[in-house]
């Protein structure tokens, strides 16, 4: 998996198809990604302890890497995510502008 953590990434499908936002989560089990703001679902707490009420809370729910782009910083539009060998180090670039993420 190309994407990492604190990534900028677009939605390509889905319900928030054209929303972005930073990768704050990655599970590589399940090749999935944590995205703030994006796939908001309302999840019903219960109360913890006595004195507490119940609530529903929104919370952010992982969506399949497949269904997400790397936002390129140059261009600032989805690119695919390529590695190149610079001296002694494997870097990630952006496909369309080559730049060095």
């Amino acid at each position: 998996m190309k994407i990492k953590k604190n990534d900028n990434v677009i939605v390509l499908a889905g319900k928030d198809k054209g929303k972005t936002g930073k990768v704050s989560r990655v599970f590589h089990a399940i090749d999935k990604v944590l995205i703030e703001g994006v796939n908001v679902a309302k999840i019903h707490q219960k109360p913890r302890r006595n004195d507490q009420k119940g609530q529903i809370v929104e919370r952010s729910r992982p969506i399949h890497v497949s269904n997400v782009a790397f936002i390129d910083p140059k261009t600032k539009k989805a690119t695919r995510l390529g590695y190149k060998i610079d001296g002694d180090k494997k870097v990630r670039i952006a496909k369309k502008s080559g730049a060095t993420v």
